[in-house]
């Protein structure tokens, strides 16, 4: 089979609808449950919970992928985190009267 990744010069990473962000956000989430499963093996707990751990896990992080690159579209992780780091509202105590009076510029000789 043969699946191409890249579309073009100057557009963004895609595969299989995946695009961006996301496709990187998938490829480091299944590597985590991997990593996990490994760890849960090698310490005991039963094969056929792990199995499930990481189909559940595996599953769902297929879906929320998905959904956040259907719901945000190409750069909306980047829009999400910039909204988050902005400030809601901006506040000034500072009394009207200062805005009016302007003050005497000191000049140094």
């Amino acid at each position: 089979m043969k699946y191409t990744i890249n579309k073009g010069i100057g557009r963004s990473v895609e595969f299989k609808g995946l695009k961006a962000q996301y496709l990187f956000l998938f490829a480091g989430g299944l590597l985590a449950v991997f990593v996990l499963l490994v760890i849960f093996y090698t310490a005991g707990v039963d094969q056929w919970a792990c199995i499930g751990f990481g189909a559940g896990a595996a599953s769902a992080l297929v879906f929320y992928t998905f959904r956040m690159n259907a719901k945000y579209g190409e750069h909306g992780l980047m829009k999400l985190a910039a909204a988050r780091r902005r400030p809601r509202y901006l506040i000034n105590r500072k009394g009207a009267c200062r805005f009016l009076n302007r003050r005497k510029e000191v000049r140094h000789a």
